[in-house]
């Protein structure tokens, strides 16, 4: 399976659900927050260790 540069499956971090990576952050979690109505900017001032990088591996161009 080939997935974007910024994100990982790995069996051994929640429990190989595709995350964020160098983070134990699940994409499903970003992508609710953003159905939800939170910003970019809100969500990299919540999650700090996140980067532009890491949305844009997310959310299609």
């Amino acid at each position: 399976m080939d997935l974007p540069p910024n994100i990982e499956i790995r069996p051994d971090v929640m429990f190989g659900k595709p995350c964020l990576k160098g983070t134990r952050i699940p994409v499903y979690l970003i992508l609710e927050k953003l159905a939800a109505g939170e910003t970019a900017d809100e969500i990299l001032a919540a999650y700090p260790q996140l980067t532009k990088a890491h949305l844009a591996a997310i959310l299609p161009a």
